[in-house]
């Protein structure tokens, strides 16, 4: 009866039984029973439903893979690839998986370096003589582990009002990056994830190879696994067969596209299948491509010059989930989203590829794990209860907060019984799991606030709080709460006016209005400032201003502070009222 329904799959040695949308393989043996299948059974209907809300034709949704040992067990699609002409997912389904693109750029370097054509340790400017002299060089290692304090180039563009769905090449990529006079900090001396880096990587394996990004990696590596539906997508006129639109939830109900034009690659742009991914992974336990040398480095993590160890390596992040190791890494642009993680002791991983900017791929893969090694993790998962907190208990917590060592702000807020945090741009829900403690969700790493529980001065609102926020293997960031100032409209007067950015090659006008200031910029949402001490505002989109005098105390202009970008100055132009 069971051999009735399995068919000979696509992995050698397997049978393979589809079902619609779903395909479940499993090895050949004389010894499965059909208890044994009745169990899987069991286990994949569990890990349907955590899909179960967009497993619609009227939404968009999810392709899963599940792998272990080697062998996709199975692969399943979710929700619609195209509401438009009702084209539902599969493991067939192409995708952009973002960031988790890294790890390809990173291996396409280390391969370059096997080969003799570059050093980690060469300064970049051997084959980006673009980039301009720093006061300290910036290496390749630098860029691969997010350690040479540039500028992120993704949060430059937002800033210049470049249109994330326009048409951008990786020539205004360069030059945009090349215009930067200043870094986020000293090349080494810290890790701040930037975008610009790993774009930078691909100019170099283009210099370095005399190919593109796109054409080496095909080269040496998706052809030899068998990858046939992936590539860098350089291209945005590129026809790419079984792709999936990306989507986002559209006001007032229903989906909208939500799509890019980017032709820039490197730190995304990678498109490809859960099919193609697994022959990926499995190239970590039987490397075809790069030998055990490549594995090794791709999972080395990096060191800041003060000799401590990063989590991040080689486009990858190494990490431990309920006591067991993980390596992973998650993207996000436009409406994908992605996650990758893998448990190498297991020899287990799991990919989720989605088409829907609100759906948290991340959350979804590690409870995909919590079901297949119930078993196995030493420490029990996550809580999924929350503690009740009253509506006046989180809006005490509310406000401004600024972390103590970076100087960078975050807001809280609170709509109704939600609390979030807020920062450039980004809205996260945090779930209260104790009276002083919150769960940060939606983010693409664990992490915690713990509030705590003295006083540290008084205000005319009353008494400031600090929070710490808690990730694991990393030292504790601790935020202290603000407290605006309001000022006279007469004041207010001061710092209208046009201010430039060479950098950018952007024009932020700032002016009255009612009893406040707002910006407003080509390209961007007109946005309120909220003034916080002395010459600082906050911009409701997370943005911070610090403004500037000469000694006879005029205002000359702004620093601007946008998290991955720091430092951007902006001179005074003109007054204005």
């Amino acid at each position: 009866m069971i051999g009735m329904g399995w068919l000979l799959g696509g992995w050698p040695g397997e049978l393979s039984r589809v079902e619609g949308k779903r395909q479940v393989s499993m090895p050949i043996t004389s010894s499965a029973s059909l208890q044994a299948l009745a169990d899987a059974q069991a286990l994949q209907a569990r890990v349907d439903q955590l899909f179960a809300a967009w497993d619609r034709p009227d939404s968009p949704g999810c392709a899963l893979g599940v792998i272990r040992d080697g062998r996709l067990i199975y692969a399943r699609g979710y929700g619609m690839a195209n509401l438009e002409h009702a084209i539902p997912i599969t493991p067939q389904t192409v995708f952009d998986i973002g960031s988790t693109s890294k790890q390809f750029t990173a291996a396409s370097i280390l391969l370059l370096e096997q080969q003799g054509k570059l050093s980690l340790d060469d300064d970049i400017r051997r084959f980006v003589p673009e980039i301009p002299e720093y006061d300290r060089p910036i290496t390749i290692r630098h860029l691969l582990h997010h350690t040479g304090g540039l500028r992120d180039y993704l949060t430059l563009m937002a800033l210049a009002g470049i249109p994330f769905d326009g048409v951008t090449t990786e020539e205004d990529a360069l030059r945009l990056i090349a215009r930067q006079k200043g870094l986020n900090f000293t090349p080494g001396e810290e890790y701040l994830y930037s975008n610009s880096g790993y774009f930078l990587l691909s100019i170099i394996v283009k210099r370095a190879s005399g190919k593109s990004l796109r054409e080496f990696a095909e080269e040496h590596i998706f052809r030899p696994l068998g990858m046939r539906s992936t590539h860098f997508h350089d291209d945005h006129t590129r026809i790419v067969p079984r792709r999936a639109t990306g989507y986002a939830p559209a006001p007032g109900g229903g989906f909208r596209i939500h799509m890019s034009q980017f032709e820039q690659t490197g730190d995304g742009a990678l498109m490809t299948t859960i099919e193609d991914l697994a022959r990926w992974d499995a190239n970590f336990y039987e490397p075809q491509v790069g030998g055990p040398e490549l594995i090794q480095r791709l999972l080395t993590p990096g060191r800041l010059a003060n000799g401590e160890m990063l989590r991040y390596a080689g486009g990858l992040v190494r990490d431990t989930y309920r006591g067991l190791t993980m390596i992973h890494h998650g993207g996000s642009w436009a409406g994908y989203r992605a996650e990758f993680l893998r448990f190498p002791e297991q020899r287990f991983s799991v990919i989720c590829l989605c088409n829907l900017s609100a759906i948290n791929p991340t959350v979804l893969a590690r409870r995909v794990a919590d079901l297949y090694l119930a078993s196995v993790f030493p420490e029990p998962a996550p809580s999924t209860e929350r503690a009740h907190l009253s509506e006046p208990e989180l809006a005490a917590r509310v406000g401004i907060y600024r972390n103590l060592k970076t100087g960078a702000l975050v807001r809280l807020l609170q709509r109704g019984s939600t609390f979030s945090l807020e920062a450039f741009g980004s809205n996260l829900e945090l779930k209260p799991i104790a009276k002083d403690r919150f769960q940060l969700t939606g983010a693409p790493f664990s992490a915690e606030l713990v509030f705590e529980g003295g006083r540290v001065e008084r205000s005319e609102r009353g008494p400031l709080v600090r929070f710490q926020l808690l990730r694991p293997n990393r030292p504790p960031e601790v935020y202290e709460e603000l407290s605006p100032v309001t000022l006279p409209p007469e004041r207010l007067l001061e710092y209208a006016g046009t201010y430039e950015s060479e950098e950018l090659d952007a024009v932020y006008v700032i002016a009255r209005q009612g009893e406040g200031l707002i910006v407003h910029a080509r390209g961007i949402p007109a946005s309120p400032l909220q003034h916080l001490r002395e010459d600082d505002f906050l911009s409701l989109t997370g943005l911070h201003y610090q403004f500037r005098r000469d000694a006879q105390g005029r205002i000359t202009g702004f620093v601007l502070n946008a998290g991955r970008a720091r430092g951007l100055w902006f001179a005074r132009r003109s007054s204005g009222s």
